[in-house]
């Protein structure tokens, strides 16, 4: 279902509001690129990959700069309220998540780079499982900025206890290799955090979801948003044990 944005009698505003909504696509598209460049970098071994992936985030900073310049403004020039001002102030805290989706996916990238140097006993389908998973939920998190869906925006929502509970079971994977064979603790560390850091993005998609509901409706999500039944941290204290 499509939101049920205002309509405005001053169409300079309304034109306004399209373009700060396609700044975050802007800014979006390029995340998407990025993450797929990022995540081949990992799965081939691509060190070109792992650089372009790594040279596309100054243009996401930059737009991330651009958007609350253009917030500013037309919080100066239009003293908006009600659902407008929703709509900008979220703008600004989605450009931010944006912009740290950028980071994740940028250090994914750097640490392919030292996993190149590596050669693997055992295969990466769940990190590549998790990284298609992720880039799924990216691309329909983009999908719901352009018209602000309240609807798709619970459906992004809901779709990240599958990416905990896939995160988990890579924990416990790469744990296992580690303690199999100290050979594998180095690169299997590296693989953790690519994987941290892909749960990552997954936790700020779902914060734009949220953002996008709250802006479209006025009503805020349950504040526990939907998580597997064991987090990767239990499962350290339980080894501890």
């Amino acid at each position: 279902m499509q939101s049920d944005l205002p309509q405005h009698i001053v169409k300079s505003f309304e034109q306004e509001l399209k373009q700060l909504r396609a700044m975050l696509v802007e800014m979006g598209g390029l995340l998407e690129a990025q993450l797929a460049t990022a995540g081949a970098a990992v799965m081939q071994g691509d060190s070109a990959a792992a650089t372009a992936a790594m040279e596309q985030d100054p243009a996401v900073d930059a737009l991330e700069r651009d958007v609350e310049q253009f917030v500013i403004r037309m919080l100066a020039l239009r003293q908006p309220m009600a659902g407008d001002l929703r709509q900008i102030v979220a703008a600004l805290k989605i450009s931010s998540d944006l912009e740290r989706i950028g980071d994740y996916a940028a250090n994914v990238a750097k640490r392919s780079i030292v996993l190149a140097q590596f050669s693997l006993p055992f295969k990466l389908a769940g990190l590549a499982h998790l990284t298609r998973l992720v880039q799924e939920n990216l691309k329909r998190t983009i999908d719901i900025l352009g018209d602000y869906d309240a609807e798709r925006a619970i459906e992004v929502w809901r779709a990240d206890q599958a990416v905990d509970d896939i995160y988990t079971a890579i924990f416990r994977e790469l744990i296992t290799y580690m303690m199999e064979d100290p050979r594998n603790i180095t690169p299997c560390t590296h693989l953790l955090f690519v994987a941290k850091n892909l749960e990552r993005i997954g936790d700020h998609t779902t914060n734009i979801a949220e953002t996008v509901h709250y802006a479209t409706t006025g009503e805020v999500l349950p504040e526990g948003r939907p998580k597997g039944e064991t987090s990767a941290y239990m499962i350290v204290k339980a080894r501890d044990l």
